[in-house]
């Protein structure tokens, strides 16, 4: 079994939080209730889009272990107009804290129509513009396109997954899943 899912803003990639605070977050179980299904890979609290849930123990090897290299493209808003020298830079790689990120599909687009509203929105500032770029990977480190992003000088304000593979969040509505 593989389940899309088109994951909200602020909600863990996990079914329960064991927060030290006592607060109760939102988690996978707030939305998936299949049995015996695990994430392939991970997708930040502050990050939306696509997350795959499976009960193949293979297949989530094959989508999570970086040694198999699956694409995963994200849509990310940044700050800041974004120059064709920053691309070539996301494309050629980055040296991050952790060592050199692998090259890189990246390209400005515009703003996708057929964005969900975020909630909360993400926050206006008059003085300083913003842009959306398209950026795909090969790997998968911690935080790793918000770290690449900002070291180019143009940090990132919304971040969505949109395909992983071959599994695109076309038709998924944000909070919502389906099995492919």
């Amino acid at each position: 079994m593989l389940i899309l899912f088109n994951k909200p803003f602020n909600v863990l990639s996990q079914f329960t939080d064991k927060g030290l605070d006592g607060s109760k977050r939102e988690t996978l179980s707030n939305y998936i209730d299949v049995p015996k299904v695990y994430p392939a890979g991970r997708l930040d609290k502050d990050s939306e889009g696509l997350l795959l849930l499976t009960d193949n123990g293979r297949l989530q090897s094959r989508i999570a272990d970086p040694k198999y290299k699956m694409e995963k493209t994200y849509l990310a808003q940044v700050e800041g107009d974004i120059s064709g020298a920053s691309l070539a830079r996301l494309r050629e790689g980055i040296t991050l804290k952790d060592g050199p990120t692998g090259q890189t599909d990246a390209r400005e687009i515009d703003e996708p129509k057929w964005l969900w509203p975020r909630t909360p929105p993400v926050r206006f500032r008059k003085t300083v513009s913003d842009c959306w770029i398209e950026i795909t990977i090969r790997e998968g480190r911690n935080r790793q396109i918000r770290r690449m992003t900002a070291a180019i000088g143009h940090p990132t304000l919304r971040l969505i997954r949109w395909r992983i593979g071959e599994w695109a969040l076309e038709g998924l509505e944000t909070g919502t899943w389906r099995e492919d």
